[in-house]
């Protein structure tokens, strides 16, 4: 079973002497007894040799934690792996969890070998799913643009065995649907990783385009920046208007036949921030190719949609400008007109993302959707409130919920929000119906409630709505981890996988 993520999958039993395979992974349990082998493919007298000496060969079983050791007759592979799995987790949900991380690290360290067979004692479908999607996480190598250099990024595994006793039929849906997911991350992580030089509203619009290309059920539409003028988007036309290089809003609808709800999502996607005439000092715009995420998100959400033929249409909304100084750049007191009809009056040319996904939301709001959701690297105070790997999450109680248990079973971390209605009042402007800008003070949450101004109604009611301010996740400046490499995560695809399947 393959794709174009080339990455292939399939399942093998526990009996190891027909395993054909260049590395064999077992887990390893940390505790406060020692580590322990998670698993027992090998027979009993090289399994229980082989535990006690975890110690001595340095094996704490904590995460990341991956130690190569000769190979030997029982394993089947030429080298045995350890992986690190952490405390044993009693809860099924968290353990699905540990093994999707353990899976995706191991693969990822495991970069330049062909061939990995995972015996992390994956007992039910659900675990071997786990460990399928953590592995096609890792499986992610991107040379960018290197001319001379890219022999030197090693490629990724490419075959990958998950030993259990799951029957092949019953893990093959299993199996597609991890293929899947992991090429959605791919194509995130590749769009965010692309530099601002080759990545700009027209031809992010191609790529988005090129995406869905023949996929069932998939229609699109492109405005260019007269149109965007014509129709009323004062955010996005305002936004982008400074740049050589004008703004564009893609809408990627995917409508299965029979499909009874809607899920419409808004992603943000400026392509690069300078901060506009609101300029910001040199060293924060180092990262600033990353700020079209969200909207990298969304579209790769629509497209695994369509991949996995789920029962729900799937509407996305992918606002795209360039925020940059120059003549005919937006100035602090200019007042747009928004595609809502509010008007709203720019403080800092620097809250941008705002004024996009206003005009977003509100297009999205005139579809009706029966839930709405806006995901994007909003804030810099959603940084400081969480840190670089907790997304944040508010809006309506009920759909916020249903965000953190999505994120919960997918292994990515979201924490819910308030959005206090004292902060609402920051938002006050004295010539224009709400201004960009409030207290700088819980700032994440402030912004929230400007994105909220936005949302439309459905039937009478405010249409079921939630923010997702993933700026920390959606872009790693450290380090490796998990199925995490440096730089473009493709976090918040399988949570937003996970919810919209919760509508079916």
């Amino acid at each position: 079973m393959s794709d174009s993520h080339d990455l292939s999958f399939s399942v093998t039993t526990p009996d190891l002497e027909a395993l054909e395979a260049d590395v064999l992974v077992l887990g390893v349990y940390s505790g406060k007894e020692g580590p322990s082998l998670a698993t027992n493919p090998l027979d009993a007298e090289t399994a229980e040799g082989l535990e006690a000496i975890l110690e001595d060969l340095g094996v704490s079983g904590g995460q990341d934690e991956l130690v190569r050791l000769p190979g030997f007759d029982e394993a089947g592979a030429d080298v045995v792996a350890l992986i690190g799995l952490g405390s044993q987790k009693e809860d099924a949900a968290a353990h699905r969890v540990a093994l999707r991380y353990a899976a995706g690290s191991a693969v990822r360290q495991l970069a330049g070998v062909e061939t990995v067979a995972l015996a992390l004692g994956a007992e039910s479908v659900e675990e071997v799913a786990a460990i399928a999607e953590g592995a096609a996480y890792g499986a992610f190598a991107d040379t960018q643009l290197r001319a001379k250099t890219a022999d030197s990024v090693k490629a990724p595994v490419a075959e990958v065995l998950i030993v259990t006793d799951v029957a092949p039929a019953e893990a093959e849906s299993a199996l597609t649907r991890a293929l899947i997911l992991g090429e959605a991350v791919d194509h995130t992580r590749r769009l965010v990783n692309t530099p601002p030089s080759h990545l700009y509203p027209e031809t992010f619009a191609e790529r988005a385009l090129t995406r869905v290309e023949g996929l069932d059920n998939v229609e699109t539409k492109v405005w260019d920046y007269e149109e965007l003028v014509a129709e009323g988007f004062g955010g996005i036309a305002g936004v982008g208007q400074g740049s050589e290089r004008k703004p564009r809003l893609v809408e990627v609808k995917y409508t299965p036949e029979k499909a009874e709800k809607t899920v419409a999502i808004v992603g943000k996607g400026i392509t690069f921030d300078t901060g506009g005439i609101s300029l910001k000092p040199a060293g924060s715009m180092t990262t600033m190719k990353s700020d079209m995420a969200g909207a990298a998100t969304v579209l790769n959400v629509v497209a695994a949609a369509s991949e996995l033929n789920l029962p729900v249409a799937v509407h996305g909304y992918l606002c795209l400008a360039e925020n940059m100084p120059g003549g005919n750049s937006i100035r602090p007191e200019d007042v747009l007109t928004m595609r809502s009809g509010h008007t709203v009056e720019v403080m800092n040319t620097d809250a941008e993302g705002r004024l996009v996904m206003a005009d977003g939301l509100a297009l999205a709001s005139e579809g009706e959707p029966d839930v709405l959701l806006d995901i994007a690297t909003l804030t810099g105070a959603q940084l400081i409130a969480l840190g670089v790997r907790t997304a944040a999450v508010m809006g309506d109680d009920t759909v916020r919920q249903q965000v953190v248990e999505a994120a919960t079973e997918a292994g990515e971390d979201y924490w819910p929000m308030p959005m206090p209605e004292h902060l609402r009042k920051s938002l006050k402007s004295p010539v224009a119906d709400l201004q960009n800008i409030g207290s700088r003070y819980g700032g994440m949450l402030v912004a929230g409630q400007f994105l909220e101004e936005f949302v439309g109604e459905k039937d009478g009611a405010k249409i079921p709505w939630a923010h997702l301010d993933f700026a920390g996740p959606s872009f790693n400046e450290e380090g490796p981890y998990g199925y995490t490499p440096k730089e473009g995560t493709g976090h918040s695809i399988a949570t937003l996988i996970k919810f919209i399947e919760a509508y079916a």
